[in-house]
């Protein structure tokens, strides 16, 4: 455990910023962990939020009850992926890319000699050190992460998670590969988990009537869309694609009867329920001669 005690200030952070996006993200995980029978139960969310100055007022005015769920549910199958990983790899290291204010590094049973790494704008890692100190085994580093210089930082000799939550689609496609063929030429082994949006998304999430407010900082960044994540599969000979799932697969555990029903109605449309997928990739010394697996009709 490596949070701070006491009162911390994020009056500074500004409206429609990169910032709010990541406080906005904390703010509904820390809601969802307050609903009987939570999904996520992140306990260090709620705890952050109570100990930080600032308006919470403006973003539930701008949040949607179901918006606590969404993201529940995005980081539920995340950390799912993650606990997998770490119980075939004690040794592993850990690369969260893009953490914002994530506290995924603490809710998790990390295996003590797990080496993990927070990586994030430096504006936004200013802010996860008011709430957290780096420790034995944790580390977070204010970087770009298309800079190549934080991988230097990084151990290379074990087996390497490299996490990417809400990240991929706010790169290029040109930095996406750089970023991919950067990990693969430093590391020897390991898996990729990330999201990707449809190629149309980063064109029709900028009408105003597409998503609410709190979206709004992020719907303005997007930059990258693709049709189908297993294509990716094609950007090096070491990748090899595992398996993918819609974020809303796991909706029958939303313990409130109108957001259930909605995400039920929500996930019968294809184009609705495959609009955000989440992807796990393997990557090796030399390419694997394994079967693929997929999940739920990946489109």
């Amino acid at each position: 455990m490596t949070s701070r005690a006491g009162k911390v200030d994020f009056t500074g952070v500004g409206w429609r910023s990169v910032e709010w996006t990541a406080l906005c993200a904390l703010y509904l995980r820390a809601c969802e962990s307050r609903v009987p029978d939570s999904i996520l139960g992140d306990h260090f969310a709620a705890e952050a939020v109570q100990r930080i100055d600032y308006d919470f007022d403006r973003i539930r005015r701008s949040t949607d009850p179901s918006d606590q769920f969404l993201v529940a549910l995005h980081a539920m199958k995340f950390d799912a992926w993650t606990t997998d990983f770490l119980n075939r790899h004690p040794d592993a290291v850990v690369l969260h890319l893009g953490c914002g204010l994530d506290s995924r590094a603490f809710r998790l049973m990390r295996p003590p000699g797990v080496q993990w790494f927070d990586i994030d704008l430096p504006k936004l890692i200013a802010l996860r050190r008011k709430l957290y100190d780096d420790a034995d085994g944790y580390r977070m580093i204010g970087m770009s992460v298309t800079d190549p210089g934080w991988l230097d930082e990084i151990p290379a000799e074990h087996p390497t998670l490299m996490v990417a939550e809400g990240l991929l689609p706010y790169l290029t496609e040109a930095e996406n590969r750089q970023l991919f063929r950067r990990i693969i030429d430093r590391f020897s082994s390991g898996e990729r988990a990330f999201d990707v949006l449809p190629q149309w998304a980063p064109r029709i999430v900028k009408l105003p009537a597409v998503v609410g407010d709190h979206h709004r900082a992020a719907r303005e960044l997007l930059k990258w869309g693709i049709r189908d994540g297993r294509q990716i599969e094609q950007w090096n000979s070491r990748l090899r694609y595992l398996e993918s799932t819609s974020v809303m697969t796991g909706y029958a555990r939303i313990p409130l009867t109108p957001q259930r029903l909605l995400f039920r109605t929500l996930y019968a449309v294809p184009v609705i329920r495959n609009f955000d997928r989440l992807y796990r990739f393997s990557f090796w010394a030399e390419p694997a001669a394994v079967g693929h697996r997929q999940a739920d009709g990946a489109v």
